[in-house]
């Protein structure tokens, strides 16, 4: 159980070291940070990347952290990292006007998973929200993160979808998600707002996303289904960064940005490099339909260049971790839907 500790403590530092990028964007970035819904997957690691790249930058800078915090623990994992948490309900009128006024917003609220039976609850959330976050900062720098579930299934041949292709919508929660890109979209038509809509693929550590489930699942000789037999994928301290330095691409009206690792990478292909890992063969279902919620990271490389972390870098740590009965968050991402029905 120590060394399991040590472990998640290595990862969670190393999630949030900032690159030397990310330390010289954020010093030249006025004014503070605000990043409301820092209480998830990624936002620990965006608040806390960006909370050291100030120390290192000796300059004078605040990151208020906006969440419920239901978990203490993640409260006290921020103030470790010197963020300022932040305690409220965003959907609340007057706590959201109560927040603090900064120059800068990362916005990462947002509700994918129980959205069957619940549409109401993630429209309010993934649309009508953002229209009032969008309200409340209109005099600040906003980076939206987004989803690939914007975009329809794309042909894997083709490289992906790119930003300038129009929305796919499969599902209710697809939907949503365009919803909250035309609320803030609007508002920075209306008011000048700078935005950055931060389209994101499937983000990757060790305890959750994509890969890690393909790895249990070859450990485990669970059968893997096909029809969705490619990802994007990016490794989330890459995530971090990317989000921080968006900052300073924010426009008005929005632009778009593709966040992903630059291959599209085969469902197949990482099972097999699993399996060798593991000296276990795959089981397989299915086939592959030659289409995927696939993105092409051009516009990404050329504003800020390759992710830090490749691919086999990725496949490596994850294989290691699951070799190790490494914890996992317990969210599936379920990649593998076509539906839209999350």
């Amino acid at each position: 159980m120590a060394d399991i500790a040590a472990d998640i403590t290595a990862l969670e530092e190393s999630l949030t070291t900032p690159t030397p990028e990310v330390v010289d964007d954020i010093a030249r970035l006025e004014g503070d940070i605000v990043i409301l819904g820092v209480g998830g997957k990624i936002g620990p690691s965006v608040a806390g990347m960006a909370a050291r790249a100030i120390r290192e930058a000796g300059i004078d800078k605040t990151v208020h952290g906006v969440a419920r915090f239901s978990d203490p623990a993640a409260r006290a994992t921020l103030e470790q990292y010197g963020v300022r948490p932040v305690p409220a309900d965003l959907t609340d009128d007057e706590q959201l006007a109560a927040l603090p006024d900064a120059a800068n917003v990362i916005y990462m609220a947002g509700n994918k998973f129980g959205t069957v039976g619940n549409e109401h609850f993630t429209w309010m959330m993934n649309t009508y929200l953002p229209g009032r976050v969008a309200q409340r900062y209109r005099d600040s720098r906003i980076v939206s993160f987004s989803t690939l579930v914007t975009y329809p299934l794309a042909d894997v041949a083709t490289g992906g979808s790119r930003e300038a292709d129009w929305p796919g919508i499969v599902g209710e929660y697809a939907a949503s998600c365009v919803g909250r890109e035309r609320m803030f979209e609007y508002f920075s038509r209306k008011h000048g707002t700078p935005v950055l809509q931060f389209r994101l693929g499937y983000s990757i550590e060790t305890r959750y996303g994509v890969l890690q489930e393909i790895a249990a699942a070859v450990y485990g000789g669970i059968p893997i289904p096909l029809a969705m037999g490619h990802a994007s994928v990016i490794w989330q301290r890459d995530v971090a960064a990317y989000a921080i330095r968006s900052l300073h691409l924010a426009d008005s009206p929005p632009r778009k940005l593709n966040i992903t690792g630059p291959e599209i990478a085969s469902v197949r292909r990482l099972a097999e490099l699993f399996g060798e890992r593991f000296g276990r063969a795959p089981v397989f279902e299915g086939t592959e339909t030659g289409t995927a919620y696939v993105m092409d990271g051009t516009e990404l490389q050329t504003a800020f260049g390759f992710p830090s972390t490749t691919l086999a870098d990725m496949i490596d740590m994850v294989a290691d971790w699951v070799v190790k009965a490494g914890p996992t968050i317990g969210k599936p991402t379920k990649f593998q839907q076509r539906d839209g029905a999350f």
